[in-house]
């Protein structure tokens, strides 16, 4: 729901197409400081609803709120707001969902297990996609509304949305059952994995001191340097954003290296800071492969409204009938992408098992890519569907790959926490598209947001290639031992 209309919702209110990056960027920032913390502190809970499930609750019932409110916002800057609040509340009740199953899964399952996650997050995205245009055309609910009002088919999507979403989270919170941090600490005796060993030493504490600080003031600088530049030369102001995610993330450092100066090395924050620059090399190597996968799927986000309204249906018109017929038809084609993305599933392990998991992701990626670049193409609205093939595909693997690949190599104690720092990797990318994407829009593309979907393809063709070096032992292990 939030994928298909919050542009739409951004652009009924006022917004300028080049202006709707920016007004995205509180989710993906929000993301980056809430789910290493959700994770943190889920790796650290124990109680009579297990140790992931509390979270689960706690953001359904936020998040569904939210979507209650969304939809009635009177004014641009509410509905910023609420788009701020509403991702805090998924990611407090999504971040544990990838720890959950690596927690309750053995390697040689995994890949089935993140693919059946793909299927049913695959099966709620058709039906939500698809949820303003059947309530239009099956029980005729008006699709539009006055100026800066949002149609009341958007609006009764999101009630529905808010009240499946909560009650699917409760049904897994009573259904559900955790293993004990007890039996998930002898899991990974008996598997052998051990690859994630850090002495916690005087020699330890005394290296990160010197990287902290050394890093820290090299980021401090570099994003003040930035910001001094982009303020100065009259750049765009979105690239403020990059300024000050690099100066901030800088001070972190620095705050982290006081506290080792002071001794306080066992400090939630300092042990964070610390285990963020020890990442299994298999996590490193993802991260760029998940930098380039999420810049495409941003691109598309924003940009898939604007760019169909405009090249296929020939109106930037928010209030006009073709331009809310061409939205909702977007929200058919992000429904249709969904649906093959459940499809294909299935088929992922499989592929996985003739080749590798290495090999099915590039391979999906790149028919990505291709349904990406074939948007351009097309003047028929219903040749949409077909780019959305290669787009599904793509979805599937990129929900379900990666993180098989990675659960492999992370240990049970850390978990939640370095599946919060993994969503850096998604997030990242998306602050980086919100500060150029405006820009090149605006600027290099000629108001054309069409060139925006080409851009994603050429990031996933990146991607494609990147995943093919990744580091995936942990799988090759696991079959050997289902072999044997």
């Amino acid at each position: 729901l939030q994928n298909a209309n919050v542009s739409r919702i951004f652009q009924t209110l006022g917004a300028e197409v080049d202006a709707i990056p920016i007004l995205w960027i509180a989710a993906p920032a929000t993301g980056l400081i809430v789910q290493p913390i959700i994770g943190y502190l889920s790796d650290r809970t124990w109680n009579r609803l297990g140790r992931r499930r509390p979270y689960f609750l706690i953001g359904a019932v936020l998040a569904s709120l939210a979507l209650f409110v969304m939809p009635n916002s009177p004014a641009l800057w509410v509905a910023a707001g609420m788009l701020w609040i509403m991702d805090a509340s998924i990611n407090i009740a999504m971040e544990p969902f990838r720890a959950f199953m690596g927690d309750n899964l053995p390697e040689e399952q995994r890949t089935l297990g993140f693919a059946m996650q793909s299927f049913f997050i695959g099966i709620g995205a058709v039906v939500a996609s698809f949820l303003p245009y059947m309530l239009a055309e099956w029980l005729n609910i008006p699709n539009t509304a006055p100026a800066g009002v949002i149609p009341p088919s958007v609006k009764w999507s999101f009630y529905i949305g808010g009240a499946v979403f909560f009650l699917a989270v409760l049904w897994t919170v009573i259904r559900s059952r955790e293993y004990s941090p007890e039996q998930l600490e002898a899991f990974e005796a008996a598997a052998g994995k051990d690859e994630y060993v850090k002495a916690r030493n005087a020699d330890y504490f005394r290296l990160k001191k010197r990287e902290q600080r050394l890093v820290g003031t090299g980021l401090l600088l570099a994003g003040i340097a930035f910001f001094w530049i982009v303020q100065r030369s009259g750049l765009e102001k979105e690239l403020l954003i990059l300024a000050g995610g690099l100066a901030l993330f800088g001070l972190f450092m620095l705050l982290a290296w006081l506290f080792h100066r002071s001794g306080r090395h066992d400090l939630g924050f300092v042990v964070m800071m610390d285990d963020l620059f020890d990442m299994p090399k298999t996590m490193t190597q993802l991260a760029f492969v998940q930098f380039f996968s999420w810049f495409a799927l941003f691109a598309m986000w924003i940009y898939t409204t604007s760019a169909v309204t405009k090249h296929v249906y020939g109106t930037d018109d928010p209030t006009s009938v073709l331009y809310n017929e061409g939205a909702n038809w977007v929200g058919v084609c992000f429904g249709v992408y969904n649906g093959v993305a459940a499809l294909v599933a299935f088929l992922l392990p499989l592929l996985a098992q003739r080749t590798n998991r290495k090999l099915t992701h590039s391979i999906c990626l790149v028919l990505g890519a291709l349904g990406f670049a074939s948007i351009y193409l097309i003047q028929d609205p219903n040749l949409l569907l077909v780019s959305m093939v290669g787009v599904g595909i793509a979805w599937a693997s990129i929900l379900s790959m990666p993180y098989a690949i990675l659960t492999g190599v992370l240990p049970a104690d850390k978990m939640g926490y370095f599946m919060g720092v993994f969503n850096f990797f998604i997030v990242i990318p998306q602050l980086v598209a919100a500060s150029i994407l405006g820009a090149l829009v605006r600027h290099l593309f000629q108001g054309e947001a069409v060139f925006a979907l080409i851009a994603g393809a050429l990031s996933l063709l990146i991607a494609a290639v990147l995943t093919l070096f990744v580091d995936d032992r942990s799988y090759v292990n696991a079959k050997t031992r289902t072999a044997v």
